[in-house]
């Protein structure tokens, strides 16, 4: 077998045979690629590799290519970045069940895409250290992965104006479509948009404010992407924040 060494994010993983896994990755070198990983849940296996493998987790790993189009194999993973708070913050671990959900049902390309992958493993790191404005950090998320999606709002905000969600621009007035996000939503997607990832803390939002916003951002996500309503972590998201 051909083998390469690759960088990861842990998107999604399920239970394969006795002891192994197939974890569905998105890499540096592959874009979105499926491993199996052989012995990770054997009480007999040396170390505990399936620690490895929790939503959002940065891995770097041997892979090992194998013919005629089979599951490739993954060998000599390791974390490169531990991670302090993420596995063990409620918040920060429900949202990262939530990030790499998005991901995982999002996601489909298996070129690499390196832009794409750099923000998302520096988004692990920034939600890992964040201290403030944790509660904003799905949302601040959401906005910008929207540029890799190819539906980034395409204008300056209008304070005071709408969103329109068909033409992806800010509006003066409201569209008569009604296919939209209203003033309130307008300006804080702008804040999201314009906010460095540190200052989530300064973005003030009452509980039922970002509920709201929430939802127009899956619906900004839905007139694009239906997969994204069949993402199941929803619902503890609003029961977190």
């Amino acid at each position: 077998m051909k083998s390469y060494k690759a960088r990861g994010v842990v998107l999604h993983t399920v239970k394969y045979g006795d002891s192994s896994l197939v974890v569905y990755l998105l890499t540096d070198l592959l874009g979105r690629q499926n491993y199996l990983v052989q012995g990770v849940r054997s009480v007999r296996g040396k170390g505990n590799k399936g620690a490895f493998f929790q939503p959002m987790f940065l891995v770097e790993f041997e892979g090992l290519e194998p013919p005629r189009g089979q599951m490739h194999r993954m060998k000599e993973v390791r974390m490169p970045v531990p991670l302090s708070s993420l596995p063990f913050d409620v918040r920060k671990s429900t949202i990262s069940l939530f990030m790499a959900e998005v991901l995982y049902r999002l996601i489909r390309e298996v070129e690499p895409n390196s832009s794409l992958f750099d923000f998302v493993a520096g988004a692990v790191v920034a939600l890992d250290s964040l201290e403030e404005g944790v509660s904003n950090f799905h949302l601040w998320f959401l906005v910008r992965l929207s540029a890799f999606l190819g539906f980034y709002p395409g204008n300056e905000y209008l304070p005071g104006g709408w969103f329109d969600i068909r033409e992806g621009l800010f509006s003066p007035v409201m569209p008569q479509h009604r296919l939209m996000l209203s003033p309130e939503h307008a300006e804080i997607l702008h804040r999201m948009m314009t906010c460095d990832v540190k200052e989530l803390g300064d973005v003030r939002l009452a509980r039922g404010q970002r509920s709201d916003f929430l939802n127009a951002m899956l619906t900004y996500f839905g007139y694009h992407l239906d997969s994204i309503h069949r993402v199941q972590s929803i619902p503890i998201l609003r029961d977190v924040f």
